[in-house]
């Protein structure tokens, strides 16, 4: 029986297996933030600020939280499943538990996360987050910091921190509008896919600029 949890110390075995699991994903998907190390998973485990999937004991999945800008901000970060247990729903109960993890220990905090994962997109917005321009996350120098490691770092270096192929997701708890954003989940896959599809053909910096002017969310509105 699968079962999903806040992290406890035990857990902090993992540890390997989930930084492999990381790695792996994101070699696959050839976007995203490549390596975790050990010691940092450890951390979020320890300090309570993670979700895990088990089954009898075997790793299944797992996710962390993390507050920026003396928790005014909180993201979900390194949600992964192992693929014999993809399919399941299981990625959507860990990304659940996070949020109400998130809410529970930051309740005025704005939650946020990034992704290039269409399917990732659906869920948030099912939970009630908006896409938003990467200009409406955290300032904080050291959570983007953790983007110096992805092969897409020099488009968001070029853009000012405004683009990339990752989008933004922003749940603010004091919108009174938190229904699901299911409705409008089309035009934003639209959205989706056409700054990916500008920002992936022109990867040079000499050329980023000239072609972010297009990347203007409100035209899919």
């Amino acid at each position: 029986m699968i079962n999903i949890r806040v992290a406890s110390c035990d857990d902090a075995k993992y540890k390997y297996e989930i930084c492999e699991l990381i790695e792996k994903a994101a070699d696959k998907r050839g976007t995203g933030i490549a390596k975790r190390a050990p010691e940092y998973i450890q951390e979020k485990i320890n300090n309570g600020n993670s979700i895990i999937a088990t089954d009898n004991g075997t790793f299944v999945g797992f996710c962390y939280i993390e507050s920026w800008e003396h928790q005014k901000f909180v993201a979900t970060s390194g949600l992964i499943v192992k693929e014999e247990y993809r399919g399941q729903g299981i990625s959507r109960k860990i990304k659940m538990k996070a949020f109400e993890l998130s809410r529970k220990k930051f309740p005025k905090a704005k939650l946020f996360s990034i992704t290039t994962s269409i399917a990732v997109l659906k869920l948030n917005m099912e939970m009630g987050y908006k896409p938003v321009t990467l200009s409406n996350l955290t300032d904080d120098d050291s959570f983007w910091k953790g983007c110096e490691g992805c092969v897409n770092y020099p488009i968001l270096k070029q853009t000012g921190r405004t683009h990339c192929l990752c989008t933004g997701l922003l749940y603010d708890p004091e919108d009174e509008n938190h229904e699901s954003e299911n409705v409008k989940y089309k035009v934003y896959a639209r959205w989706f896919k056409y700054k990916w599809n500008v920002l992936s053909k022109y990867l040079e910096p000499n050329k980023i600029l000239k072609k972010v002017k297009k990347l203007t969310l409100l035209n899919f509105l």
